[in-house]
């Protein structure tokens, strides 16, 4: 056994899935505040990272030369507290959030389980965030700095529990007039299971004006700020019908939206409350990128989330047609050390990775 399975067996997996949580995030956040510390494990474990522009493995997508095709998707950085602890490791790029216009506590404990028979997570959480204006100061002094300029950092943005649907554009518009600044790409997320009809919103009548409203707002805030234009992109579940992801894709295109993230988590399954995550959903995750890219073309941006363990999986979702991967659950089975062994492996097969997707 690694050092690490035998601290996840030995200790993690009888602490509270929750409590475990926090401990190793304070941990990542803490040595990615240390420079001396963070430039040294960084050094040794993603010495991709500091390559730039043209480097083995570097993609140019959104805007931005992304160093690492696979980064960490949203939900475990929900309030951009660990983006350069979170880089020290390894991924390529870090999508925080989800965030929402006011802070809210999320649901109620217990909130998050762990599946150890199929190495799943499930969850409950419920947009839990210290809400945009304090996520929005975080990204302005994390940009204040030369390391902080060059991660690449995706907001993920969601609306308030109490809001009433027919005021979600609202939230989603709030979101992205404070945040659009300060981040490389903005997610619109509408598939969450954890907040009561937020799936509802991903038809494209109730979507459309969110999609809108959003667009809008982050112009505004770009154009005021003197900065570049924030691509934004559409994250759905992998539980819409194959004719629901075809509608969301037109939709994507008639509104010139930058393009989707698949998949969120599922809630087709019968382990109790919240979505489920893990390497379950990786046949259905690549089902849907694929349908994705045959229904949006070669333009917009497709990033494959979902079920990823290895790098395999990951040359999996780059061969459906993504440009970039995303992964979260495996951080929790395999450690700190799993993005860089995936983004590594990814490097040294670079020569088979074309414009993010294998050739």
């Amino acid at each position: 056994m690694t050092p690490y399975s035998l601290l996840f067996h030995g200790v993690f997996r009888r602490m509270d899935p929750e409590r475990a949580h926090e401990l190793a995030f304070r941990a990542i956040e803490a040595a990615g505040r240390v420079p001396v510390l963070r430039d040294v494990v960084q050094g040794a474990l993603a010495p991709y990272l500091g390559r730039g522009a043209g480097g083995p493995g570097s993609v140019e997508v959104l805007g931005r030369t992304v160093p690492a095709p696979f980064g960490l998707a949203g939900g475990f950085d929900k309030n951009a507290r660990a983006v350069r602890g979170l880089t020290m490791l390894g991924f390529g790029f870090v999508e925080v959030g989800t965030v929402t216009p006011r802070p809210q506590p999320g649901n109620e404990a217990p909130r998050m389980w762990r599946e150890l028979d199929v190495h799943g997570v499930r969850n409950r959480m419920g947009f839990n965030n210290d809400g945009a204006l304090e996520m929005a100061e975080r990204l302005r002094r994390l940009r204040a700095t030369a390391a902080g300029r060059a991660a690449v950092v995706g907001v993920n943005i969601g609306k308030n529990k109490t809001t009433p649907a027919e005021q979600a554009a609202q939230d989603y518009a709030t979101c992205a007039r404070l945040l659009a600044p300060h981040a490389d790409y903005l997610v619109v997320n509408v598939s969450s299971p954890n907040t009561p009809g937020l799936r509802d919103l991903q038809t494209t009548e109730e979507l459309r004006p969110i999609l809108a409203a959003a667009r809008e707002a982050a112009d505004e805030a770009t154009s005021v700020a003197g900065v570049r234009r924030t691509p934004l992109l559409v994250k759905i579940a992998p539980d819409l019908a194959d004719a629901d992801v075809d509608a969301v894709a037109d939709l994507a295109g008639e509104l010139g939206l930058d393009g989707v993230v698949a998949v969120n988590t599922t809630i087709g399954h019968d382990r109790g409350p919240g979505g489920l995550s893990g390497p379950m959903l990786l046949p259905r995750g690549l089902e849907v990128v694929a349908r994705l890219r045959a229904r949006l073309g070669p333009d917009p941006v497709v990033i494959g989330v979902g079920g990823v363990t290895c790098a395999d999986d990951v040359r999996a979702y780059l061969r459906a047609g993504a440009d970039l991967v995303q992964g979260y659950t495996s951080l929790v089975y395999e450690g700190p050390l799993w993005p860089s062994r995936l983004n590594r492996a990814l490097t040294r097969s670079a020569g088979s990775v074309s414009a993010g997707r294998v050739a």
